[in-house]
């Protein structure tokens, strides 16, 4: 299959999470799954095939993108048809986090985009680090989010991206993100329900590590 011209919201968000010299994400990787499978979602949405109404996804176009990865994902998603419901976005976001996650770092290292480097932690357990590679844009892809937030996020594709860099918490590490433009992008979290959908998520992971064990409410609308 041809790509489409540029990089998708995931493979922009990717190099938006990784510290393109030591190859790790500024976030934690749970959360990082979770952002690029949101990420997905509203690039499904931005072209035409995706929508989300009261927390649920819906198909609206059947036919697969031109991006191998997006249609890969998309398969999990139940084709628009009579008597189906949509999927709610929280759970689905949940479950393909780990699987998005996994392919997008495999794609970005197999174009050369990133490297994959194998370290062991203690000399025993392995883990990977994924810094820019010979074919990283993560350089234009930065500064690009930078401009679009000076100019005060002028277009969806910008504020789509902008709301789920605030929703897995990496508002903090973006180029040119001062206090203001941290606020205007966290503001957009409850506007737009892919980034809603990651934020629940990271809310929830939040509260089972500090034991609280009950869900969170923070008076926004169901997801």
């Amino acid at each position: 299959m041809n790509r489409p011209p540029g990089p998708t919201l995931p493979e922009e968000l990717l190099l938006l999470a990784l510290d393109p010299l030591r190859g790790t994400p500024y976030c934690r990787n749970r959360i990082l799954e979770y952002a690029l499978a949101g990420a997905a979602l509203a690039e499904l949405e931005l072209q035409g095939r995706v929508t989300g109404q009261r927390g649920e996804i819906q198909v609206v176009n059947p036919l697969e993108p031109p991006d191998p990865l997006l249609a890969a994902l998309m398969r999990s998603l139940p084709a628009p048809g009579k008597g189906r419901s949509g999927v709610p976005a929280q759970g689905w976001v949940r479950r393909a986090g780990q699987p998005a996650g996994g392919m997008y770092l495999e794609a970005a290292v197999q174009r050369g985009v990133l490297v994959r480097e194998t370290r062991r932690f203690l000399g025993l357990v392995p883990y990977h680090r994924h810094p820019a590679g010979p074919q990283s844009y993560a350089v234009h892809v930065r500064e690009r989010f930078a401009a679009a937030g000076q100019a005060g996020l002028p277009d969806h594709r910008s504020r789509a991206l902008a709301s789920l860099v605030a929703a897995a918490g990496l508002d903090r590490h973006v180029p040119g993100a001062g206090l203001a433009s941290r606020s205007a992008m966290r503001s957009l979290i409850h506007e737009r329900w892919p980034a809603y959908a990651v934020y629940r998520n990271v809310r929830r992971d939040a509260s089972e590590r500090s034991g609280a064990g009950r869900p969170v409410h923070d008076g926004a609308g169901g997801a």
